[in-house]
């Protein structure tokens, strides 16, 4: 039997980068990766040039950043209290309401063609969640999804413990990827006090640190996620 070969994923760790950068650096790989599709339409086949993939790791200083549909209010600061508390805040292209980026948090923005995967949208977000859900369960924390919510929670089913630990938002064009998902891990949560996080006035938030009561090895935590997104998407990490 011949098997078809894995697809190839470039794991980048960018360290702490200014979300800004970080964002410049995601757009400048998204756009390659389109006007590399545009121009292989004219080729034949054998001549086309492979769509590479990527998976960015990052940490940003405070920020807070708003998605296409979100509502600006439920930033709860004026400017004079963001620069109070040191943080920034953009609106941005990827889908979803506001939420928080921070020091301790692990964000990750997978730069993919869907086309060599699987084209269903549906199919990336619950992937994305069960590779967050699998990193989760090394560590003893249970996460699940909430029906008509993103992202991946704990206590989903009861409605007086449900809490998010872990938001999502992405963009796609012509099946590329770019956003992601941002896991709280040993993150300030009081930031969250100044936002209806993802625009869910009635939901906590926590994380990892929260839920164990000590702080978790960053390092670990991209490990396993590594070795999950490998095996939900069937890729081989490098």
């Amino acid at each position: 039997m011949c098997l078809m070969p894995m697809n190839e994923v470039k794991v980048l760790d960018l360290g702490r980068r200014d979300y800004q950068a970080a964002w410049d650096y995601q757009e400048q790989l998204f756009n390659a990766k389109l006007r590399l599709k545009t121009a292989n339409r004219d080729l034949s086949p054998e001549n086309q040039q492979a769509i590479s993939h990527e998976l960015l790791f990052v940490e940003h200083p405070h920020v807070y950043t708003l998605g296409k549909s979100g509502k600006p209010e439920h930033l709860l600061l004026n400017e004079a209290e963001l620069r109070a508390a040191e943080a920034t805040y953009y609106k941005i292209n990827r889908g979803g309401d506001i939420t928080y980026h921070g020091p301790g948090q692990l964000v990750v923005y997978p730069l993919l063609d869907l086309e060599q995967f699987k084209t269903d949208i549906h199919w990336y977000m619950r992937s994305l969640e069960e590779a967050v859900i699998q990193t989760l369960a090394k560590w003893g924390i249970v996460g699940g999804r909430s029906a008509g919510f993103t992202g991946v929670w704990l206590d989903a089913a009861e409605e007086t413990k449900a809490r998010k630990i872990c938001a999502m938002g992405v963009r796609t064009s012509r099946w590329i990827t770019m956003h992601g998902i941002a896991l709280n891990v040993n993150t300030d949560m009081r930031y969250f006090e100044h936002i209806v996080p993802c625009g869910i006035e009635d939901k906590a938030v926590t994380s990892m640190a929260t839920e164990l009561g000590e702080s978790v090895s960053m390092d670990a935590v991209k490990l396993h996620f590594q070795q999950a997104f490998s095996e939900v998407f069937g890729a081989e990490m490098r």
